[in-house]
């Protein structure tokens, strides 16, 4: 199982027949979305007890806080405790099917190689379709995305494409009116300045000193002075990358997550809304996880805020090129976690792959 260093464990002190039982009724629950019977976990399971040491193990599992019993139902439900335990202790790896493989694969490749805000929108929608969760993504911090490489193109006479090329593989073009005519080798001899000036600084030290770096660059009745003075105003322009100081949310299909049982209630579906609309909270939930070289899992009242106290998330780094972004998806806490750990995993590691230059 693999699950972020820093994330703290629940110590799990229970009895062979505790964690058996706990694990049945875990896996009850999750398949049927209805509190688990003693007979139904006896029956479903198979676990060589009769159903009345089955209800008195589910009672004592109550007392230790991973079980409750919903005053309507003669039957069990995991709490937040159980899933940490069925997550720290019981899950095992689970590889994908050879077609959910390919369907991930496809939905990613229709977004493009290298294309990060695409690729991310995609991820998501794959996310919710296979794991029929809410896939969710925050895009790379571009302000620290390193200027890789310049290029002016003269287009006409009097335009000129500003093509910026950072390490992430992203590109940024502007263009830029010139007063007039400009010869060729005069943008040849500019893109050379400009790419030993600029190239190597990230888009936030581009922003904040552009001028500063290139005020003593050529001097001003040189042909290349006058294209630099011209670039210093447009300039910072190619600079202001969209998204580069933000950490906005993407999310999937939340009409998917809508179709769970948890959902059917107008009350529970209102939350749901409510959340998906909660773009700052979500980003900031995302933004904040460390994931050191695993996947990162809270669930329930694990989580900060209490919006999210009937939420499990389930999330992978990825990168793209020097950069890092954060992919996954949020559901109800009655979660099939062995496959939806699977999704993600496999998910975060095919989005880095493509965003590879």
């Amino acid at each position: 199982m693999q699950d972020s260093d820093s994330q703290p464990r629940t110590v799990h002190d229970l009895s062979d027949r505790e964690r058996q039982v706990l694990e049945a009724v875990v896996r009850t629950y999750v398949d049927t979305a209805e509190p688990a019977g003693s007979r139904t976990v006896s029956r479903r399971h198979g676990l060589g007890v009769s159903p009345a040491t089955v209800r008195n193990t589910m009672s004592d599992l109550e007392d230790k806080g991973y079980l409750f019993h919903p005053h309507t139902s003669a039957g069990r439900v995991p709490t937040d405790r159980a899933y940490r335990f069925f997550v720290d202790q019981v899950i095992q790896p689970t590889d994908l099917s050879e077609v959910e493989r390919e369907r991930i694969q496809q939905e990613l490749e229709a977004g493009g190689r290298s294309a990060v805000e695409r690729m991310v929108r995609q991820a998501t929608r794959a996310l919710s379709l296979i794991s029929y969760e809410l896939g969710l993504a925050v895009a790379p911090q571009l302000a620290d995305a390193v200027l890789e490489k310049l290029e002016l193109i003269q287009v006409s006479a009097e335009k000129v494409l500003m093509v910026a090329t950072v390490r992430s593989g992203l590109v940024r073009t502007i263009y830029v009116d010139l007063p007039g005519e400009v010869p060729a080798d005069t943008l040849v001899t500019l893109t050379v300045l400009l790419n030993e000036r600029l190239v190597g600084l990230t888009l936030a030290e581009l922003r904040s000193s552009l001028p500063d770096r290139l005020r003593d660059a050529a001097p001003g009745d040189d042909p290349a002075g006058e294209l630099l003075n011209i670039f210093m105003q447009s300039g910072a322009e190619l600079f202001e990358w969209p998204g580069a100081g933000s950490s906005d949310v993407h999310l999937g299909q939340t009409s998917i997550l809508a179709a769970q049982p948890e959902f059917t209630s107008g009350e529970r579906l209102k939350s749901l809304i409510e959340l998906t609309e909660q773009r700052e909270l979500l980003a900031s939930a995302l933004g904040s996880r460390e994931h050191g070289s695993g996947l990162h899992i809270s669930i329930g009242g694990e989580h900060e805020s209490q919006e999210l106290s009937d939420f499990t998330l389930v999330t992978a780094e990825y990168r793209a090129g020097g950069l890092k972004g954060v992919i996954g998806v949020i559901g109800p806490t009655r979660m099939p976690y062995e496959k939806v750990i699977a999704i993600v995993d496999y998910t975060s590691r095919m989005v880095s792959d493509l965003l590879t230059p």
